[in-house]
């Protein structure tokens, strides 16, 4: 296999147009970390078969095999193919993908290597796409990469593959890379979910942040408190404990973690319509009741049954937002914090590092909104990850205090401010003033957030698309690769919105604010 690697590496060199540092004639999102390409073109056989000779993943789960299939349905879903290759040349025919994965595990959790290599020569026999990775979940990068590169030739009526050779070599800048979706504003079908995880998959985004309950509702079942989600709207909004497995299990065979996100101890009134202890009072229902232990008991239980279906390593705490005005107001709460020496904000910090150790008993790395950190930041587990949300320069603080971030600010990131037009999300650089090597390690990453007070099902894929494509590649490429302009990438990035669009994918125009309808007739390409 090394020979062959070889082999592969001297006929590229032999044959390839050396790519521009920047490559502009090539439409691929979001951009490899290195991109060679030539001008010759194979057509795509109609027996296309995928090889495994010398791969050391036995794809017991069929992930790999699962991941073929699914490359085959996007590249063949969009006009009907005429097999008919009477007069092509057999050398010219690219008869499958060859794959050789390197590590036996397809275990999927954070900083699992994403890297792989990419390799298509322009003549063989016979010839097939060369993919090398360190894991499986490279390889599903890989095989979002290709499906790039494949077309219908209108004249032909068959798939080709053009500007071969290809040589791709490609990693993640960021090994988070994350997309937030709220269900608890808004109740999403699980044929959404899917449809939204599997529209990250074509982005390389591999975080699925799930916040799953808030304030207003809290759909998912936990069985240790089965009246928890008597908070959902509604009988028919609820997430039973297997449909949950089900979306975890969906997103890790395309390569996304679930995080599970149990905002506390603000955003949960909806937790005492089960249990109105949880509650300060019958008129003072936010946030949970520091003083009662059942508090506690019952946060216990739930990341208890979480930890039986969210395998991420993280877990997200929340933290945010939280008015302690019913502590307050509420005298038995009053004599309970003066008997312990605390005052509201004391109280505040009691509570999210109690809750912090019930999540690391369950083997939990924890996440909290940046709140936590500018009230008692030096308090904090030293494994928290500091989630950045209301602006610049918080990322900088937490590094520089030692602490992880994950970059969110609002102002840039959040899809459901819908005056975010997709240059800003591009132009939005997570290592903004973080100039230390060894604390821009600190950033883990960044994610866009879809809060979905004015997001339900009809709109979801159009708030989400395109603008979550361009935080992918600022998350995803090279920093030499990324573009100073976003005016370069306008049309690469419209010919992805195109592609979403002929995918099923409900994208909205690059030219008009975030999710609304073109402005009159026009391409694709062009709105």
């Amino acid at each position: 296999m090394i020979w062959q690697t070889i082999f592969l590496g001297l006929m590229l060199q032999l044959i390839l147009v050396i790519g521009a540092k920047y490559p502009k004639n090539i439409n691929i999102w979001p951009m490899p970390e290195s991109v060679e390409y030539g001008n010759q073109t194979l057509t795509i056989s109609k027996d296309f078969n995928l090889k495994v000779d010398g791969s050391k993943y036995k794809d017991k789960s069929s992930i790999l095999k699962d991941s073929f299939t699914r490359l085959l349905d996007v590249v063949t879903s969009n006009n009907v193919i005429e097999y008919n290759f009477g007069k092509v040349d057999q050398s010219n025919l690219l008869q499958g993908i060859h794959v050789v994965i390197l590590s036996e595990d397809d275990q999927l959790q954070y900083g699992v290597d994403e890297s792989y290599k990419l390799n298509i020569l322009s003549k063989g026999n016979p010839n097939y796409a060369y993919i090398e990775a360190a894991t499986v979940y490279g390889t599903l990068h890989a095989m979002q990469t290709f499906s790039q590169l494949c077309h219908f030739n209108l004249h032909t009526r068959k798939l080709i593959v053009s500007q071969t050779p290809i040589s791709i070599t490609d990693r993640p800048r960021f090994s988070y890379r994350g997309l937030h979706i709220d269900t608890s504003r808004h109740y999403q079908p699980l044929p959404m979910i899917k449809k939204v995880i599997d529209s990250m998959a074509y982005a390389k985004l591999n975080v699925l942040h799930w916040h799953i309950v808030d304030e207003q509702s809290f759909p998912l079942e936990i069985p240790s408190f089965p009246k928890l989600w008597n908070g959902a709207y509604s009988r028919p909004e609820r997430y039973t404990v297997a449909a949950a497995a089900d979306i975890v299990s969906y997103a890790q065979r395309r390569g996304i973690n679930v995080l599970a996100e149990l905002d506390v101890p603000g955003h949960a009134r909806s937790w005492g319509i089960g249990y109105p202890a949880l509650w300060p009072s019958k008129t003072c229902r936010e946030p949970l009741d520091v003083s009662n232990d059942f508090t506690f008991e019952l946060i216990n239980g739930v990341l208890s049954d979480f930890s039986k279906i969210f395998k991420f390593r993280f877990v997200h705490l929340g933290g945010d937002e939280v008015d302690t005005s019913c502590w307050k107001l509420t005298p038995r709460i009053q004599k309970w914090l003066k008997n312990k020496g605390l005052n509201e904000s004391t109280a505040y910090e009691y509570f999210v590092l109690r809750a912090q150790k019930i999540a690391l008993s369950h083997g939990y790395e924890v996440i909290n909104w940046e709140e936590t950190f500018n009230h008692f930041g030096s308090k904090l587990d030293r494994k928290t990850v500091v989630h950045n949300w209301l602006g610049g320069g918080v990322a900088e603080q937490v590094v520089k205090a030692g602490l992880r971030c994950i970059v969110s600010n609002q102002d840039k990131w959040y899809l459901d401010h819908l005056d975010n037009d997709w240059q800003q999300v591009y132009m939005n650089e997570p290592l903004t003033n973080i100039t230390n090597p060894e604390q821009q390690k600190l950033v883990i990453g960044g994610e866009v957030c879809a809060w979905a007070e004015t997001i339900d099902g009809s709109n979801i894929e159009q708030t989400i698309w395109p603008r979550a494509a361009a935080a992918a590649e600022r998350l995803w490429t090279h920093p030499d690769k990324l573009a100073k302009d976003p005016n370069e990438v306008t049309s690469r990035i419209a010919n992805f919105r195109c592609l979403l669009n002929q995918r099923g994918v409900a994208a909205a125009p690059l030219d008009v604010p975030g999710r609304a309808a073109p402005i009159g007739p026009g391409s694709c390409y062009v709105q």
